[in-house]
């Protein structure tokens, strides 16, 4: 476990996302995964979290096996396909994670995954969180449309809305 780490995230609170996403941030990404959803089947959430605290804090738990756990909270595999996705970001790590229901993983892979991540990285680096989360939608919105078109009416087994954590 880093000390550097448990100040990072003990410094950069929750706060933080809140700074970052204020409420009409949120409601145009909200907007970028409802217009995404028309072009496919599958089902996409953004979740932020601005750090990590208590027990996965001093767990030293990654980012990764944190957005398994939201994945799985969120119940994000309970889709009809097998085609929910969670676009997961750590604030305190810069850390971005897409997990993928096995229907749609399937068929992108984690080098798919992998590359929309570092192009959403790229862009908060350079401090443009909203464009850089709207592109990765984008892009996530893309691999579902090519592998899970839309199929007649459709129902939105997810809700749209990001979640701050």
């Amino acid at each position: 476990m880093s000390i550097k780490r448990i100040a990072r995230h003990l410094v950069q609170h929750h706060w933080r996302a809140q700074q970052i996403f204020p409420p009409a941030v949120l409601g145009r990404i909200e907007q970028a995964i409802k217009q995404g959803e028309t072009t496919h089947s599958g089902q996409v959430r953004f979740v932020v979290e601005g750090a990590l605290d208590g027990a996965p804090l001093f767990r030293n738990q990654p980012a990764r096996e944190r957005a398994l756990d939201v994945f799985s909270h969120l119940r994000i595999w309970d889709t009809a396909h097998n085609n929910g996705v969670l676009i997961y970001l750590l604030l305190a790590d810069r850390d971005v994670e897409i997990v993928a229901d096995r229907g749609i993983h399937a068929k992108v892979g984690a080098e798919g995954w992998e590359s929309i991540c570092r192009a959403m990285e790229t862009e908060f680096r350079s401090g443009q969180f909203e464009r850089g989360v709207i592109d990765g939608i984008a892009a996530v919105s893309r691999e579902l449309a090519r592998h899970f078109p839309p199929q007649g009416l459709q129902s939105n087994e997810l809700p749209d809305a990001p979640v701050v954590m």
